[in-house]
């Protein structure tokens, strides 16, 4: 069984923004966001501690969990051909009791 890198990990400042690609902005992500939750997409290869040492860095609020899940890209149709969408990542970041990220402060 492979081990995951340590909890202590710090990825690099390229690293962090790679790990963070965007929200999900979904009505379940709305939903959700009054527990203090928010969900981001990640890339594929992305761990539970580099996800919470990015996001405690490049937001600088403390998160409690992190818990992730993949989804497998469907098979598709189109036109008499046969094609497939991409395999994606997303985290549920719980952030910590107070905390809180503003998406809209910039727009």
């Amino acid at each position: 069984m492979k081990k995951y890198s340590s909890r202590n990990v710090k990825p690099s400042k390229e690293r962090m923004f790679e790990l963070v690609r965007g929200p999900v902005v979904t009505e379940k992500a709305t939903l959700i966001s009054e527990y203090n939750q928010i969900t981001f997409k990640v890339p594929l290869d992305a761990n539970k501690f580099e996800i919470k040492a990015a996001i405690e860095e490049l937001f600088k609020v403390k998160v409690s969990a992190v818990n992730t899940l993949r989804k497998r890209g469907k098979i598709k149709h189109f036109k008499g051909n046969i094609g497939k969408q991409n395999n994606t990542k997303k985290a549920v970041v719980t952030l910590a009791e107070g905390q809180s990220i503003d998406f809209m402060a910039g727009v």
